[in-house]
């Protein structure tokens, strides 16, 4: 399967590497001072490479790692890319606000319908939130499409570390 179908597909991957985790992480930490096309990050067995901010576009993304040692000298990588956080959320929020106001709207439309009183109005804001929503999901489809590019770049970067100890 190539690498675009992947990422497209499952944003999530896992390998297994040979070596003890605590060198593999000391490794991204020798990156990190290595060179200044990506910031990383480690906290403990996880890892976050992202591009510098004067780099960054709405819908960058980052590649969180997950480090943890399985037994010795051998090492599972969990992979996740996704969206920077702030995106994340505001799509989240985005998301709730048109949820409630679907289903309160459809509520007091069907209310209203079995008072046999006009919904009209109701049943207009209920269509416009499915609309909206279908707006939300093309963006997030567009946003995943203009982050594709750096996917690329955080896969390459990261394999470029980890190739010595893939099996």
């Amino acid at each position: 399967m190539a690498l675009s179908n992947k990422i497209v597909l499952r944003p999530r991957f896992k390998f297994e590497l040979q070596g003890d985790n605590e060198i593999i992480l000391e490794e991204f930490e020798q990156y990190k001072i290595k060179q200044s096309n990506f910031i990383i990050s480690r906290i403990d067995d996880h890892v976050f490479i992202k591009f510098p901010k004067k780099e960054q576009h709405f819908w960058s993304p980052q590649l969180h790692l997950e480090i943890n040692s399985v037994e010795d000298k051998k090492t599972i990588l969990n992979g996740l890319f996704g969206p920077n956080p702030t995106v994340w959320t505001l799509f989240m929020f985005l998301h709730f606000i048109v949820a409630g106001l679907f289903f309160g709207f459809g509520i007091w439309a069907y209310t209203n319908y079995t008072l046999k009183t006009n919904y009209t109005i109701q049943l207009c804001v209920v269509f416009l939130m499915i609309i909206i929503w279908f707006v939300l999901y093309l963006a997030g489809r567009i946003g995943r499409s203009k982050g594709m590019p750096e996917m690329h770049l955080l896969n390459d970067f990261m394999n470029t570390i980890v190739k010595k100890y893939r099996s």
